[in-house]
């Protein structure tokens, strides 16, 4: 019964598996029909052209006269880790090893976006695969196991003067381990497809401008054939370009681990950033439009991953800055609710746990295990850009707060919201006369007026108003704003002292004397 509730919960935050195409708009349309957002399904073990031994034959056939006169040692080992926690795999990632949650030298018989070895129990991490350089200095405290030595010729520096055509030796691997059919076809002249690397854009489409497709940006596009790695990262508009070339079909996936270094997350059981499969196609790279047709989790960690993408460059404007949330973020999507929050355990913040069961109900397990920093729900917002932007830039705000005020401060806030919405029968935020309310006033008063601000300079010809209905009024600031007080000068305020309005305006006062009349006018206007 644990194993199955266990199980459960974990499939509530899920991949939801597409039941219509995100990339009609582009040539591998029929490909991606068929892929499942759901657990990748093994099929055989295939013979890896890449380990030593097989790379060893591939040079004997093709240069029989050298062969005994090159030496093919390991450059490189493909391993297996078990890590019992999060922080054994974050131990991991901190030794830059790139991790997979399947192994690379099986058929995929159905593509997913996960995968959980049977003989691990369900509750537990299960094995993550990866290529380590020759010499690796493995962990002690986490286990591992070696699975073969390979050779890969980039990783040679004697290749670059042996007179050996290392494509052609990687290609002839391939056919004497039965792999052929994975090698680009052959050229209208007979002849061996040049190695390529691949490139592309990745982009999605926002309903408000749907003329307009839009990068999705920062991304990690990563690809894989058996244990030959390459990625590249996204530009602001989508494009990418591998770092190795290939002249066979890679399987592609988008990782959600951004170059500004916040992830979303999580695929089952564990992995920081979200992962979603691309599958198998051409060496010159994958080009996708994702749009909101496609009823997944991808287009909705792609929208956020762009919110959260221009709320980082948005804390910075020429000479102006403020406190970008931290460089770690890790944020969850989830399927079942419409609420979002920014609890920040992941930087430490520490909350009552009966009060947090009251508040997540299912979650509760996963969040004490997997700890975010910020929760953005998705449910009846999946096919909606312009939601999705808005709830996550007022989390990210929130994150920004979190980042000046500290724990202490942020414990209270977000301790303020669980109780008052227990405590008020389910309304939320309470109704502004509970202990510690001003934490919240002042907190959910920045949230709302840089959801407000971002929103409305993403769309200006159809502006919005965000949390007027409340009894902490964000209109003070947009007030102040549109007075000339910049959010930059705003956000200055914000330090860890301020705990309520009064003494927000008192800040405000201090800090901008030149603003006196103006400020006491909105404070009053909105009291």
């Amino acid at each position: 019964m644990k194993k199955r509730v266990f199980y459960f919960l974990l499939s509530c935050v899920a991949a939801v598996a597409c039941s219509k195409s995100a990339f009609e708009s582009n040539p591998y349309e029929e490909q991606f029909k068929a892929l499942s957002h759901g657990m990748i399904e093994l099929g055989d073990q295939l013979d890896n052209p890449y380990t030593v031994d097989n790379m060893t034959k591939a040079v004997e056939s093709l240069y029989p006269t050298k062969a005994g006169r090159v030496s093919i040692d390991p450059t490189d080992v493909y391993v297996r880790f078990l890590p019992t926690s999060g922080e054994q795999y974050d131990a991991l990632l901190g030794m830059g090893v790139e991790l997979l949650d399947h192994p690379m030298d099986y058929e995929i018989v159905r593509e997913g976006d996960y995968y959980h070895d049977p003989e691990v129990e369900e509750e537990d991490l299960t094995w993550q695969y990866a290529v380590v350089p020759d010499g690796f200095e493995f962990p002690d405290t986490i286990r591992y196991e070696i699975l073969q030595d390979c050779y890969l010729p980039e990783n040679d520096p004697s290749t670059k003067s042996d007179g050996i055509d290392w494509d052609a030796v990687e290609r002839e691997s391939f056919r004497l381990t039965g792999n052929g059919d994975m090698l680009e076809p052959l050229t209208k002249d007979g002849e061996e497809s040049a190695s390529k690397t691949p490139s592309g854009r990745i982009t999605i489409i926002d309903e408000r401008h749907p003329d307009e497709l839009i990068g999705v940006k920062g991304v990690k596009v990563s690809c894989n054939v058996f244990v030959r790695f390459a990625s590249g990262y996204t530009d602001a508009d989508g494009n990418y370009k591998m770092n190795k070339s290939f002249s066979s079909s890679p399987r592609y996936r988008l990782v959600f681990q951004n170059k500004k270094g916040f992830g979303i997350g999580f695929n089952l059981i564990l992995i920081p950033a979200s992962i979603s499969t691309l599958g198998r196609s051409s060496q010159e790279g994958i080009t996708c439009t994702i749009d909101s047709g496609s009823n997944s989790s991808l287009y909705a960690r792609s929208a956020v991953n762009n919110a959260v993408y221009d709320y980082f460059e948005l804390c910075n404007d020429g000479e102006l800055h403020m406190k970008t949330p931290p460089s770690n973020l890790r944020l969850w999507l989830l399927h079942i609710t419409s609420s979002s929050s920014s609890i920040m355990l992941r930087q430490g913040a520490i909350i009552d746990g009966s009060i947090l069961s009251d508040y997540l109900g299912v979650y509760t397990a996963l969040v004490k295990m997997f700890l975010p920093d910020i929760t953005v729900g998705v449910k009846g917002k999946m096919m909606d850009y312009a939601s999705l932007y808005a709830s996550t830039v007022h989390e990210c705000a929130h994150a920004s707060h979190y980042m000046v005020v500290g724990n202490d401060y942020w414990n209270t806030f977000i301790k303020y919201i669980l109780v008052s919405f227990i405590t008020s029968g389910g309304i939320t935020y309470g109704v502004g006369t509970e202990k510690d309310h001003g934490y919240c006033e002042v907190a959910e008063m920045w949230g709302y007026y840089m959801e407000e601000k971002l929103y409305n300079m993403r769309y200006p010809s159809t502006p919005l108003t965000f949390g007027t209905e409340y009894w902490f009024s964000p209109q003070i600031l947009s007030y102040l704003d549109e007075r000339g007080m910049s959010r930059f000068k705003l956000f200055n305020a914000f330090t860890p002292e301020v705990t309520d309005r009064d003494a927000l305006k008192s800040k405000l006062v201090s800090l901008y004397p030149e603003f006196k009349t103006t400020i006491l006018q909105a404070f009053s206007r909105y009291n």
